[in-house]
């Protein structure tokens, strides 16, 4: 009998996507096809692979920014598997706020807002005590070498490389069970790019069950626990 602790964090089966071009008469683009795998707590599979098959489409179908075209995505929530191909929209935004994190190079965020309140948000939004989120958001942000100064004022006039530095405390600082993590490291030095492995390290270390695209390939080499090859899954429309 398989153990509870062995279950799968995430579970893809079958899993389908195309995207139809309406304004070029309905034609359609096959991604990948009868694409399975399972991802458990403790591991970082790192999504292999050339430009153009797929890999940041199965995360976002994964996130639930991309509607299936057949199979299933299953996330363990709450204790229970939640298949986001028929989940609400409701569902899908508590499984991001309590269970799935995302981290990609770009940020998103609402002007105006300072740094140091982004990275508490995740934190309060799930109970933290506005006093423990703040020491946290603080001690995550000096961890990635964002200079204090910095804290009190928005990121939208930050470099692309501090930016990203502010999407990765969000998605740290909350200590998800599953993080999805699409190219985290495209815009940091190696400086800042080793102070990530080990926040990935940590996290694994804790028990979170990660996905991963990452370009720089110590980085990825790095992270891995294991890798899944998506190019075995192309198909054609």
């Amino acid at each position: 009998m398989t153990k509870k602790l062995d279950r799968p964090m995430i579970k893809v089966e079958g899993l389908t996507k195309r995207f139809t071009l309406h304004q070029h008469g309905g034609a359609r683009i096959g991604v990948f096809g009868g694409l399975d795998l399972e991802v458990k707590k403790g591991e970082c599979v790192v999504l292999a692979g050339a430009s153009g098959m797929g890999k940041s489409t199965l995360i976002r179908c994964v996130y639930g920014n991309y509607l299936t075209s057949g199979g299933s995505v299953k996330i363990l929530h709450d204790g229970a598997e939640v298949d986001l191909a028929g989940a609400t929209p409701q569902t899908i935004l508590d499984i991001r706020r309590r269970t799935m994190g995302y981290v990609s190079q770009f940020l998103r965020v609402i002007p105006r807002v300072s740094t140091l309140q982004l990275v508490m948000e995740p934190l309060l939004e799930n109970g933290v005590s506005a006093e423990e989120a703040e020491a946290r958001a603080r001690a995550m942000l000096a961890s990635l070498k964002l200079p204090e100064a910095h804290w009190s004022l928005p990121p939208a006039t930050f470099s692309g490389g501090e930016q990203q530095r502010v999407n990765i405390a969000r998605s740290f600082v909350r200590e998800y069970p599953i993080l999805l993590l699409d190219e985290p490291t495209a815009s940091l030095d190696a400086a800042n790019r080793a102070i990530v492995v080990d926040l990935i390290k940590a996290a694994l270390a804790k028990g979170s069950a990660m996905i991963g695209i990452f370009h720089d390939e110590s980085v990825r080499e790095a992270a891995a626990t294991r890798f899944f090859e998506i190019e075995s899954y192309k198909t054609a429309a």
